[in-house]
């Protein structure tokens, strides 16, 4: 008797798995053109990723609420979407530069929103919002198409990605390390999704990038007038025009200023370095302050702003401050260290270039500021600001 009651209960767990697994697959038609999701070892394996790594980010944002919770499930459609896009790869042939930014576009529109959350008015949350945005770039491995296509191996750009979110990531870890171990939790769970999550997961199914089809469907057309593609970094990977030589379109505003610095000594040839005697530490006659009068002979023509007057000095011998520069295409910091911090306020209209290696570069309420350096130890931060364009002179333009 038990032995058939037993026999009973395992034909129907038997016939339950196999209408789910049923349902599944006809909802992965449905929802795919036909592709069986439960099938393709990579797609399987990227529920696994969410199953192992997705549910404490989403556990504790759970906790904390609000806006953490909000960009979390931002996340998370990020994830989704990606998910769909590697199942639609599948059943494409390979796109041209065009489709294939159409083709992401469902992305592209994904990680923007998470973007204008870190937008406007500063948050309290604002560490953990650039966290998450910042992270989502790491999902533009997907755009990889060859060592041509501009840009890192799928493995490197996640790792790099990531770089650029644990900045603001180990300020959560910071603050909250005594305060509040949700925060905690959520900071270190979100790490541990893309190292080693992501990170793991393209390295054993897609380090050479996304699997296209040979005999699949061509992609559909980009249309004929795309919209502009927007400011933050992420678009910038998605957008047709990112592969192309920077020569190949013509240079306005402060574009054409890092053009120039970079082919040519015409912009530097003017610039008066900032020699020991003008140091804040190295003046006998001053305690902390360099007055105006010292700083006009560094730059072209005094240009004052409501806000107070122009500065441009080392304080304490550990934090360049450039303040209140309106106007000045010709500002140069040359003799700084790896020790030292950059702090850059209230300019406007003015060229940066900082000729060494610093400890970080911070951009505060600045107004088309243009800012050329040479090496970063942390990070180089954007805040409040308007129309800044950042360019390291390794050879990466940053934004």
């Amino acid at each position: 008797m038990e032995e058939k009651l037993i026999s009973r209960l395992e034909s129907a767990v038997a016939r339950l798995e196999a209408l789910s697994v049923s349902a599944f697959r006809d909802r992965g038609v449905a929802d795919f053109g036909g592709a069986d999701v439960t099938v393709d070892p990579s797609i399987v394996a990227f529920d696994d990723l969410l199953g192992q790594f997705f549910g404490r980010v989403s556990a504790a944002a759970e906790k904390i609420g609000g806006q953490v919770l909000e960009v979390t499930k931002i996340v998370q459609e990020a994830f989704r979407v990606q998910k769909e896009l590697l199942v639609k790869a599948k059943q494409t042939q390979k796109p041209d530069l065009a489709e294939l930014a159409e083709f992401l576009k469902p992305l592209n529109e994904v990680i923007m929103k998470a973007n204008a959350m870190t937008e406007g008015r500063r948050s309290d949350f604002f560490n953990h919002l650039k966290s998450a945005a910042d992270s989502l770039t790491a999902l533009a491995w997907i755009a990889y198409t060859g060592k041509d296509c501009g840009m890192s191996m799928p493995i490197a750009h996640v790792e790099e990605s990531w770089q650029m979110a644990e900045f603001y990531n180990n300020k959560i870890l910071v603050e909250y390390k005594s305060k509040d171990p949700n925060h905690v939790e959520w900071a270190k769970a979100m790490k541990e999704l893309y190292l080693p999550g992501l990170r793991d997961y393209v390295k054993s199914h897609y380090p050479l990038g996304p699997t296209w089809g040979v005999s699949g469907k061509a992609p559909a057309s980009a249309p004929s007038k795309a919209p502009a593609p927007p400011p933050p970094p992420p678009a910038s990977l998605f957008s047709a025009e990112s592969s192309q030589p920077s020569s190949s379109k013509p240079k306005e505003g402060m574009a054409a200023v890092f053009q120039e610095i970079n082919t040519s000594k015409s912009v530097t040839a003017g610039l008066r370095k900032v020699t020991a005697d003008m140091k804040t530490k190295n003046r006998a006659d001053r305690t902390g302050v360099v007055g105006t009068s010292e700083k006009e002979g560094r730059t072209s023509s005094p240009s004052f702003s409501k806000a107070g007057p122009p500065k441009l000095e080392l304080q304490m011998g550990r934090k360049w401050v450039v303040e209140n520069q309106i106007g000045r295409k010709n500002l140069v910091i040359d003799d700084c260290d790896a020790k030292q911090s950059v702090y850059v306020f209230g300019c406007k209209d003015s060229v940066l270039q900082i000729q060494g290696k610093v400890n970080n570069i911070t951009v505060d309420k600045c107004t088309k500021m243009g800012v050329v350096f040479t090496d970063v130890v942390a990070a180089c931060e954007i805040v409040n600001c308007s129309g800044v364009e950042v360019q390291c002179q390794y050879g990466c333009d940053l934004i």
